[in-house]
């Protein structure tokens, strides 16, 4: 079965946009040693619903939020974009849309915040957040993704099941879903981004591979 990437649905949308390129991590609670690590290359983006506050989205991304309701499918209706924004729990769909995958095209570590804000224009989240989670975990790098994005010719939904809830960043879908579709920038355009992150990175971080 298929392998999914588990990130808040405003930034799937914004990954299959080709709004952002990268994606940043350290370990998650249920994850080995609670180091994150690579376990897949290529995967589809599994949007999540979870402790989205709006003020973590910088200002010109905002409008994005409402249209992230569209990533879920609720039987009794979705939920209030204040509600949703405010980084409280809420009702989770029954089942989620899956309209994109991506491949790992280079993974770095960086520790300095300059690094960390100087991505800013690859990621949707205010700088202010990126850097927190540089922060968390002080000891451990933060780890730099750089995701080039594929759209599926048609979105699928899938049924949300509760061991999701209990993983880590990685699933296993229960669908066959082919890794077809069409890049969401063009090779020019991912390569001159790429080259720019890996500029940033090479100045303050670790590249693991590139």
């Amino acid at each position: 079965m298929p392998i999914a990437f588990k990130e808040w649905a405003v930034t799937v949308r914004a990954l299959a946009e080709g709004e952002q390129l990268i994606t940043l991590r350290k370990g998650a609670l249920r994850e080995p040693a609670r180091h994150f690590r690579i376990a897949h290359e290529r995967f589809f983006l599994y949007p999540t619903f979870d402790h989205q506050p709006g003020d973590l989205v910088r200002e010109s991304h905002q409008p994005e939020l409402r249209r992230a309701l569209e990533e879920g499918v609720w039987t009794d209706g979705e939920p209030h974009l204040a509600a949703f924004t405010s980084g409280a729990p809420v009702q989770q769909p029954d089942r989620v849309r899956i309209r994109a995958w991506a491949q790992v095209a280079g993974h770095y570590t960086v520790s300095d915040p300059r690094c960390v804000d100087a991505l800013a224009p690859f990621y949707v989240w205010t700088p202010d957040y990126a850097e927190r989670r540089l922060g968390w975990r002080r000891h451990q790098p933060l780890h730099v993704l750089l995701l080039r994005t594929y759209r599926i010719p048609r979105p699928v939904t899938v049924k949300v099941r509760d061991e999701y809830f209990n993983s880590n960043g990685w699933i296993e879908l229960q669908r066959e879903l082919p890794f077809e579709g069409t890049p969401v920038l063009s090779d020019a355009e991912f390569e001159r981004a790429s080259e720019e992150i890996r500029g940033i990175t090479a100045d303050a971080g670790e590249a693991v591979f590139a």
